[in-house]
């Protein structure tokens, strides 16, 4: 016998937080199109509050990068969550995760980074969280925050 993803997640005890609204553009934070759910990228807030501001390698660590994708991707479960009918029930497979990480140009453990969102993504749904991924390090993100991750998922039509 399957159980919820939201026995699941209180299994695990993960609190879904509630799905941030955008914060500086005039954006879908969710779109489905047909048996796809597409999820903006998602910046690391708790509470409401952006965190893990500043640069890996520079004024955070590698374990305080991996937080903070992590954290962006629960806003990522929270934006599926609220944009489907029977919210994260309705996920099939996570098909695709896309991490950006604020680095130095010294640093070089980007994927390690994204393996924070990614380690979620697997804890939740378990092989069905099983997906491609790209992990990219930049110079600058919205708002001074670390990372940003964005999702792909296959749903229920």
């Amino acid at each position: 016998m399957s159980t919820s993803i939201d026995a699941r997640l209180a299994a695990l005890g993960i609190v879904l937080p509630p799905a941030p609204a955008a914060r500086a553009a005039r954006i879908r934070m969710a779109r489905k199109l047909g048996n796809l759910l597409f999820v903006s990228g998602q910046l690391p807030t708790v509470n409401g509050e952006l965190r893990h501001v500043g640069r890996v390698g520079d004024t955070l660590d590698l374990a305080q990068a991996q937080e903070a994708a992590r954290a962006s991707a629960l806003n990522v479960l929270a934006q599926a969550h609220a944009a489907l009918p029977n919210g994260l029930d309705d996920i099939v497979s996570v098909v695709n995760l896309r991490g950006f990480v604020a680095a130095t140009p010294d640093f070089v453990r980007i994927a390690e980074v994204v393996n924070g969102a990614s380690d979620l993504m697997v804890e939740v749904f378990g092989e069905a969280g099983a997906h491609t991924r790209t992990a990219v390090g930049v110079n600058s993100m919205p708002h001074g925050v670390v990372v940003e991750i964005e999702a792909m998922f296959e749903v229920v039509v």
